[in-house]
């Protein structure tokens, strides 16, 4: 149970001032519904307005703060032109100018021969100031109300920046005063501020930033917190956050000043928090599948040597490796915890057959559990045709699944007559009940959270889990996602699959592209169209890639186009899906990326437009839909000129290989881990304060900082353990917490 100290912050973000029905969507789409989502919604820039000059020695292009006074109103008399205020410091003459204006808003605002105080962006324009939407207009007995350091926050469309800050200074107000969960050696060292502490420095920044810096979003900055003393290893350049939709910078972002020494440190000590409770959680669900009791499934080879016979393709090296490593992990009397981490068409399905038949010859039953009904369908179609051969039945369940043929599964998987199953979340369902589960294989691990990961293996004893992922993952990024896990790795594709065509074309080519379909869905092909996260709104993403299907429906007939996007439910997603991997639809445009994992053999054309905006390993994921049948498969990167350095370098890398595990690594350098976190693809957890690119030596102390705790203080009983107890809470890993004996 949570501890009482920590109810404030896990309130309803609905018991805040200003947060009330119509904005509580907003503020769950930024940062969740509960207090502490806004207290890791972190700003990611700071605007300085400690700059106050006379107009006579003022600089341009600087946010400054200035004592007015209104000597002239000159309203919007023609469509489009702007409202205009005349004003005067005693030095020099500014115009203030808006482009909207309701009624008497502004005269009241801007009363004549009164001093006022304004603050925001100082520009030239012809020979005069100039000062466009100014943030603040007050009289200037409030100036004291302008913070002179502003956060500036993520936003979403619907909230401004001063609406996010007043909520979060009501959430800094709930802070209780924690005990201490760092190691004070550490603390010493790296000169962080208490945990209370450093939420209030980040949220309402008092130092002024270092003079000269570049205006970067500083959350996202190595530069500045490298030369700020952040860290013993220089991290990669990133380049600026990509649009997201959901979550973006809106306003002020060419405001941002880099942050002072105190920020960094205070940003630093948080991400540290992050990672320790990630890496704590993740020793101990480890601690406890080894702890728990084991069996050996040693396997007698006849059907794994009988389904080698039969395979109509030779197994890799990296299979029969891989093979090796499982079995000799099932054969320990130990659980087996492992990764089967294989690019895109690697051959983890035949991997894990292998591993499942070894458990049906010591015996036992196995479960593959996949995210999605299709792919379900899908792997027992597939499985059926290798275990034919053998003699060996498996079921399928799924949550539509009714009936007599539902009826028989249950039965089987009870008293053991069938010794394998393919299912989704259905698997969870206490109806279903095993009589000697021996191994769970989990497809695309990223869709089943931990808690889910130990609720299947709960249904046998000693339940030994394989768990696989189609996504390469940096080396130094591993340890994140599956810290609690052995890793066994495939790295080349099976023989005879044909390397993918990659093209890059210009965006003025479109009408060309379109041809160029066209000629191949007449040959019998089918086609992903992908359009990216081009706006700042949601409503514009789904607008934009409406009208590209409604487009190319125009020219193939609206029978041959369907629309696949984030917006639509399950069931819808899954039927167009289903529609598309049965051939009745030819042409799918998608607003994201492409369900992981289905397999359409005739989808041999993969066109991506706007490429530059996609990370290497979202572009690499969506090739990896192609190339699955007999057919030479293309895949077009339409891009948008000019292109940047990093861009160009994208996509360079696209054209020479295919080789997931090198493009992940080159992803890494020169973006960090953003999409990588951020998609559903990813495999990799999503911190809200840490970045691995920027933070990785933070992670490999609390990597090493949880061994050490663990080693020492098994059960979390010290002073220091109990900290931590409630850090775990704090970040929500229960699940962790719940796998000690008592407390």
């Amino acid at each position: 149970m949570r501890p009482v100290i920590l109810f404030p912050l896990f309130a309803p973000l609905t018991t805040l001032k200003g947060v009330g029905v119509k904005l509580a969507p907003l503020y769950e789409r930024l940062c969740g519904s509960k207090i502490v989502g806004v207290l890791w919604h972190l700003p990611i820039g700071v605007i300085d307005r400690t700059y106050a000059p006379k107009l006579k020695h003022a600089q341009q292009g600087r946010v400054a703060t200035l004592t007015l006074t209104v000597a002239e109103h000159v309203p919007n008399k023609q469509k489009g032109k702007p409202y205009r205020i005349i004003c005067t410091d005693g030095s020099d003459d500014i115009t203030l100018t808006y482009f909207t204006a309701k009624g008497d808003y502004l005269t009241k605002l801007y009363p004549t021969n009164v001093p006022l105080v304004v603050s925001g962006n100082l520009e030239r324009f012809g020979r005069g100031w100039t000062m466009r939407h100014p943030d603040y207009a007050l009289p200037a007995s409030r100036l004291g109300e302008i913070p002179k350091f502003e956060p500036v926050y993520p936003l979403t469309e619907g909230l401004s920046r001063k609406m996010v800050h007043k909520v979060a200074q009501q959430a800094l107000d709930r802070l209780p005063d924690l005990p201490e969960w760092n190691d004070a050696p550490l603390m010493k060292r790296e000169g962080w501020p208490t945990w209370k502490a450093a939420l209030v420095e980040v949220h309402c920044p008092n130092t002024s930033p270092l003079a000269g810096e570049e205006s970067f979003s500083w959350a996202c900055d190595s530069k500045s917190l490298e030369k700020l003393g952040g860290g013993s290893k220089p991290a990669p350049s990133i380049d600026p956050p990509p649009a997201k939709s959901k979550a973006l910078l809106t306003q002020d972002q060419d405001f941002a000043s880099s942050p002072a020494r105190g920020e960094v440190l205070a940003h630093r000590r948080l991400a540290y928090d992050e990672l320790l409770a990630d890496q704590l959680a993740l020793a101990i669900i480890r601690r406890h599948h080894r702890q728990a009791g084991g069996r050996a499934f040693s396997g007698t080879k006849k059907l794994q040597d009988k389904l080698t016979a039969t395979l109509p393709f030779t197994l890799t090296d990296g299979q029969h490796n891989a093979i090796q490593e499982i079995g000799e992990d099932m054969a320990a009397p130990r659980r087996m915890l492992r990764l089967l981490q294989g690019d895109v068409g690697s051959g983890k399905t035949i991997v894990a057959l292998m591993a499942m038949l070894q458990a049906v010859e010591s015996g036992a039953q196995a479960a593959l559990m996949v995210p999605t009904e299709i792919l379900a369908r899908q792997h027992y179609e597939r499985l059926q045709e290798f275990l034919k051969p053998l003699g060996v039945s498996i079921g399928l369940l799924v949550g539509k699944g009714r009936g007599k043929e539902r009826k028989e599964t249950l039965a089987g998987l009870e008293d053991g007559s069938l010794p394998l199953v393919v299912g989704t979340h259905a698997l969870f369902q206490n109806e279903v009940t095993f009589a000697n589960l021996g191994l769970v294989v989990m497809d695309e691990q990223h869709r089943f959270g931990v808690h889910q990961r130990l609720q299947l293996s709960e249904k046998g004893q000693g339940v030994d889990i394989l768990v696989m992922t189609a996504t390469p993952i940096p080396r130094t990024l591993t340890l994140t996602a599956f810290g609690d896990m052995d890793v066994s790795r495939l790295m080349k594709k099976p023989a005879g699959r044909q390397p993918i065509d990659t093209r890059l074309i210009d965006m003025t080519r479109l009408d060309e592209v379109i041809a160029g379909v066209g000629r191949q869905l007449v040959k019998g092909a089918q086609a992903y169209w992908v359009c990216p996260l081009i706006e700042e709104s949601e409503k514009s993403d789904l607008a934009a890639a409406t009208q590209r299907a409604e487009l190319l429906a125009k020219h193939f007939g609206a029978g041959k186009v369907s629309l696949v996007h984030g917006r639509l439910s399950s069931e819808a997603k899954e039927n167009v899906m289903a529609a598309f991997a049965a051939g009745n639809i030819k042409l799918l445009v998608a607003t994201t990326v492409i369900e992981v994992g289905v397999d359409v053999p005739t989808a041999s054309l993969m066109i991506v437009e706007h490429s530059e905006r996609f990370g290497l390993a979202q572009l690499h994921q969506l090739r990896g839909r192609i190339g699955r049948g007999a057919d030479k498969s293309t895949c077009l990167l339409m891009y948008q000129a000019p292109l940047g350095a990093i861009a160009k370098a994208r996509l360079k890398m696209m054209r020479e290989t295919e080789d997931g595990f090198v493009i992940a690594e080159e992803d890494l350098r020169l973006r960090g881990p953003g999409e990588l976190l951020g998609t559903r693809q990813s495999g990799l957890p999503e911190f809200r304060m840490a970045d691995l690119a920027r933070d990785r030596d933070l992670l490999a102390i609390a990597h090493d900082d949880a061994k050490v705790v663990l080693a020492q203080d098994t059960e979390l009983r010290t002073p220091r353990g109990k900290a931590l107890r409630i850090l775990l809470y704090l970040f929500e890993k229960d699940a962790a917490v719940r796998l000690f004996r008592s407390g």
